[in-house]
């Protein structure tokens, strides 16, 4: 209850506060004044309003009625005199005695908030009481409360600077409160306000600077307040473009807090558009959902939004990675912007008049036809509705939760009548909702989805009498177009050429068990396919209709590649011209599409005219002195890519190795062949995708074309580099013996030598790639390799080692395509097997080595660009911590937490491997062996040493021989003292004891059987200081005999008493330290030497001693 207390002292909480008077008695109180009773009735009203808003309302009337007493004489003289006469300058220092109260409380507490709250509402009420009672003079009057206001406001303003941050935080929360509260204000305050607050949005609190920009947000709505900054003197010029300041803050605040509080506070005009959708690739899930849920619901119809902002939202809302933000938006699509289209009077139903009263708006439109096609056409659907377009997510999801446009759509003959793109895109859509699969889950009707598509849709010959009709307008369409070139007829062949798709996408979910409907398709699909000017994606989708009609056995797939090699040879006789006879025009595909009415003569020059302008479209062009020589290579041309172009679909629907059949081999041979020796860039870039895939289902044809891939990556140019790297990556992962397969050392033959040849030469091209200055090449090679290395085909370090670089390289920051790959690739792969997680673990510091000498490169460049994306770079703390998350054991597909076991020793769980748990034991001697051999810069070494005390190393999962490596390691570390800080010997002090632990678990579990074990406890360095110092022979003797005699000692207690087994187990381990401490070779009484060789640890059994007495013994002398 702030401000009740008028001595200054406060009474102590508790007794600890009781306690500590001393220290209160001598604090300096400032002198507040005498006790009146004006503080003591404004201090209760404060306090009420401290304990709850519920009684808000009453303290207002309260404080109003003591301010109306002291700023306006009495009207009534009833009750007397008072005792105490106080005027309007009492009161207002009263008012901010309590509000100084206010000023510590930290932001955790809500008493502060309510007491804010509790002071912006009564400002407010008692401004607007004032106005009434002054509001007779012409200008705005100053009233007792605006005087209060303006006292309030030059207070904060100072404490806005203040060096507390609570102090800051309360200052700045009420400034913001009241300026967003009030209506109107002092001018003489205005611009002090203004720049009072712009300084805070650059304070380090992330809550200052919030409270900040939401007083600013009501600046920044008045245009003319803005204008008026601008010819503004002040410091650094801060009072310059609020709203400029705003969307810089908008952008780059590193707070998400702040971020979202200013995104639902900026005003909502066109010019902020794009700054506030910017927002829906937000960092911060929780800005991504207030923009989807709460900011666009009330920016009203979403038609006055540009085309280019509807496709960002729907492409950014509906393929968020979080749940909620795609569901939000999935409602606005379907529940807001169809609600906009249906309200328009265009779209409302014959019967509704026109002057009807308006209906709630929270009601949804009846269903209309009309209002979803206008949807359609608002978001483009020709150019968003192909296959991986966001129209047809957005329909999926449209379908889901309208179950009333479900039942309300019907598709009569006169919806056939004249398709456009957005009705047959609606009649594509509900098709594939009805037919999909787990469709029942997502439909509340009625009705099943399968007797609704087979009631409204028509059966499949009607439909194929309707498909036959448009691929008509298709031609027609696209003879137009290239007779007349205009925009009108492009955008017409467009739109029939969307609509053909989209009949065909419908044709390839029916059942063609009707053997008539099957007939008519199979003759309308080969005739179509023959077609010599129908666009590539449409022959795409003719040839899978013509494979799904024709069977999906044996014998419909032998039956589809005879058509399909037929239709070949028939467009490439129709577009060279060499059918000129009449006879042959009757039978010709024209014929089988026009009636007699509509025969066009010449046939042969538009197909010439139309395959000048595809070649104009793809930038083709060829070069001759003559005109009929031009006429002749563009011809051969298009023969050439149409006909690559069906093959390409033909091999992409079919099983069958390519020698099975010899229409196929014939098309091998006489297509795909000649065109990856073709000069023209075009046709050896198809030819070499079609031999690829001819690879593929053929093992012989993958071996003997291995070379010509990796030819064509070495030689070839971006586009056919490209090409080749695909084709190697499905080549090895279909067929994985051409490179796995390892030549024989009794009988090396040549295609075995030639096989590992080829091994090496794919490892040099996927590394190669990586280098590559072109981005499309290098994210295509890093992601064929991860394939590779995810089916554990290629398991080269050096190829690891590359590709994690390449993914911290700052250079391949302006390649999203590379850093997508890599970013999804690199933990999957560490975390799938253990065996990925222990390579990664042995690269890990060389890794770490070369990011660094990368960023000292990039720093000690004199170049501006150089040290900025030095700067820009992954700190070499974050790549550290990166590669610990990857070789994590824990997150190990199969790893399970170890167990306590029956003498409290914790072994791994039955479903873990040894190999699984090990990996930072692998990391751990990595880390170490490059800290003790290498001469390393400040921040490397801090990283390594940090990586030290993270790692996660389970007892009962490391080998003895592994244990003993890292030990060894780790004495020699701390004596030659790697760490430079106290920070650095601590983590190097508890690691050392952890692997003393672990030590100490592994020779207890090899001498369980009794007293012989306790002989392989022995140190090496015992006997190798023996065998090569005469100075330190007595120490090691008597070092390793009291070793020898205590683990002895130790067994028998254990073997008459067990319930001392506890105090005998730190009994070895003192021992340990004691012997670790003592065994480096070249131990005197006078100096120590540290050396690797003398702190190693041999854990041998007792057997493994007994029979290797000899081959110790050379060791040992070695050592020495």
């Amino acid at each position: 209850m702030p401000g009740r207390v008028a001595a200054g002292t406060r009474a102590p909480r508790g007794r600890a506060a009781a306690g500590k008077t001393t220290a209160a008695s001598t604090a300096e109180v400032p002198d507040e004044g005498p006790d009146t009773t004006l503080r003591r009735a404004i201090c209760v009203v404060f306090a009420d309003a401290q304990k709850s808003t519920a009684a808000h309302r009453k303290a207002i009337i309260s404080l109003r009625k003591i301010q109306e007493a002291c700023c306006y004489e009495p009207t009534s003289s009833k009750k007397g005199k008072q005792d105490q006469d106080f005027d309007e300058d009492e009161f207002n220092n009263e008012v901010l005695r309590c509000v100084f109260r206010a000023l510590p409380i930290k932001k955790s507490e809500a008493v502060g908030d309510r007491i804010v709250r509790f002071l912006g509402a009564f400002l407010e009420t008692a401004s607007a009481k004032d106005n009434a009672i002054f509001q007779d003079e012409e200008e705005a009057p100053e009233t007792p409360s605006s005087r209060l206001v303006t006292a309030v406001l030059s207070t904060m303003i100072p404490l806005m600077m203040a060096k507390d941050k609570v102090v800051r935080f309360r200052a700045t929360q009420m400034t913001s409160h009241l300026i967003n509260t009030l209506s109107t204000l002092d001018l003489s305050l205005f611009h002090q306000l203004k720049l009072a607050l712009l300084k805070r949005i650059h304070d380090k609190e992330a809550q200052v600077r919030m409270h900040a920009i939401y007083g600013l947000t009501r600046f920044a709505a008045d245009p003319e307040n803005d204008d008026e900054d601008d010819n503004s003197d002040s410091d650094e010029d801060a009072g310059s473009g609020i709203l400029e300041k705003l969307i810089l803050v908008l952008q780059h605040d590193p707070s998400a807090e702040v971020r979202r509080n200013l995104l639902l506070n900026l005003p909502l005009t066109k010019e902020l558009l794009p700054y506030l959708f910017e927002r829906a690739r937000d960092a911060d899930v929780t800005t991504r959902k207030a923009l989807f849920a709460r900011l666009l619901p009330a920016m009203g119809d979403f038609r006055s939004f540009s085309l280019t902002f509807r496709d960002k939202l729907l492409r950014w809302g509906l393929r968020d990675r979080d749940e909620n933000v795609r569901k939000a938006m999935a409602r606005i699509f379907r529940e807001r912007w169809i609600e906009d289209c249906a309200a328009r009077p265009a779209n409302r139903k014959a019967g509704d008049p026109e002057d009807a009263e308006p209906k709630d708006p929270n009601m949804a439109n009846a269903p209309s036809m009309n209002a979803l096609s206008e949807l359609l056409e608002r978001i483009d659907v020709v150019n968003t509705g192909g296959e991986g377009g966001i129209a047809l997510l957005a329909m999926q999801e449209f379908w889901e939760g309208r179950p009333d446009y479900v039942d309300y759509v019907s598709f009569p003959d006169e919806f056939w009548g004249d398709l456009t793109p957005e009705v047959a895109f609606v009649a594509r859509t509900f098709n594939d909702f009805c037919r999909s699969n787990h469709k029942e889950d997502r439909y509340v009707g009625s009705r099943s989805l399968d007797i609704l598509a087979e009631e409204k849709l028509p059966e499949v010959t009607k439909f194929g009498f309707l498909l036959q009709r448009e691929l008509n307008r298709l031609m027609e369409a696209a003879r137009a177009a290239a007779m007349e070139e205009s925009e009108e007829s492009e955008e017409e062949l467009a739109a029939r050429e969307f609509v053909v798709e989209q009949m065909l996408h419908m044709a390839l979910t029916f059942d063609y068990s009707d053997e008539v409907g099957r007939r008519k398709m199979d003759i309308l699909m080969r005739d179509a396919l023959a077609m010599p000017d129908l666009p590539e994606e449409t022959t795409r989708l003719v040839v899978e209709n013509l494979r799904r009609v024709c069977g999906e056995d044996s014998n419909g797939e032998r039956e589809f590649c005879r058509l399909v090699v037929e239709a070949i040879a028939e467009v490439h006789d129709t577009i060279m011209g060499e059918d000129d006879d009449p006879a042959l025009d009757d039978s010709s595909i024209e014929g089988s599409f026009h009636s007699a009415t509509s025969q066009f003569d010449g046939a042969g020059d538009e197909t010439l005219m139309l395959a000048k302008k595809r070649l104009q479209r793809a930038g083709k062009t060829v070069e001759s002195s003559k005109e009929s020589d031009t006429e002749q290579a563009i011809r051969e041309l298009m023969v050439n890519l149409k006909c690559l172009h069906i093959a390409l679909c033909l091999l992409q629907n079919i099983q069958c190795d390519v020698h099975q059949y010899e229409h196929l081999v014939m098309t091998l041979n006489s297509l795909i062949v000649p065109a990856v020796r073709s000069q023209e860039a075009p046709i050896r870039e198809r030819g070499l995708f079609c031999l690829g895939l001819c690879c593929l289902v053929s093992k012989k044809l993958a071996s003997e074309n291995m070379n010509l891939f990796l030819h064509c990556f070495t030689r070839g140019h971006g586009t056919l580099q490209v090409i080749a790297l695909q084709c190697i990556t499905d080549v090895l992962i279909a067929h994985p013996s051409l490179y796995l397969d390892a030549p024989d050392t009794s009988a090396i033959t040549s295609d075995q030598t030639e096989i590992n040849e080829t091994s090496k030469l794919v490892l040099k091209a996927f590394s190669k790639s990586l280098k590559s200055g072109d981005p499309i090449v290098q994210a295509i090679g890093a992601a064929g390799l991860a394939k590779a290395m995810l089916s554990r085909l290629i398991t080269d370090t050096d190829l690891l080692k590359q590709l994690v670089i390449t993914f911290f390289d700052p250079d391949s920051v302006s390649n999203p395509q590379l850093r997508q790959s890599l970013s999804y690739f690199l933990p999957v792969y560490c975390h799938s097997r253990a065996d990925n997680a222990a390579r990664m673990a042995t690269i890990s510091c060389a890794v770490i080595a070369r990011l660094t000498t990368l960023r000292d490169a990039r720093l000690e460049d004199d170049d501006a660009d150089a040290g900025a994306s030095a700067e820009a770079m992954v700190s070499i703390s974050q790549v550290a911590n990166m590669l610990l998350d990857w070789t994590d054991p824990r997150k190990i597909v199969g790893y399970t937490e170890p167990v306590p076991s029956v003498d409290n020793h914790a072994t791994p769980s039955s479903g873990t491997t040894p190999a699984v748990a090990s990996t930072h034991f692998i990391l751990a001697e990595s880390v170490l062996e490059r800290l003790v051999t290498s001469q390393l810069n400040r921040d490397e070494r801090k990283a390594l040493l940090n990586m030290l005390g993270k790692l996660y190393l389970p007892a009962g999962t490391c080998d003895a021989e592994l244990l003993k490596t890292i030990l060894e390691l780790l004495i020699e570390a701390i004596d030659s003292g790697v760490a430079t800080d106290k920070t650095g010997e601590n983590i190097l002090a508890k690691l050392r004891e952890n692997l003393m632990k672990l030590v100490h678990d592994v020779m207890t579990l090899e001498r369980g059987g009794g007293g012989a074990a306790g002989e392989a406890t022995e140190v090496d360095g015992d006997e190798d200081v023996e065998d090569g110092s005469a100075g330190g022979s007595t120490t090691g003797e008597t070092k390793g005999g009291v070793s020898a005699a205590g683990v002895k000692a130790e067994d028998d207690d254990e073997e008459e008493e067990e319930e001392e087994d506890d105090d005998d187990e730190n009994d070895v381990t003192a021992q340990l330290q004691r012997e670790m401490r003592d065994t480096t070779i070249g131990f005197t009484t006078t100096a120590i030497v540290p050396d690797a060789e003398g702190t190693r640890i041999q854990l041998l059994s007792a057997r493994q001693d007994e029979d290797d007495d000899e081959e110790d013994s050379e060791m040992m002398d070695v050592d020495g």
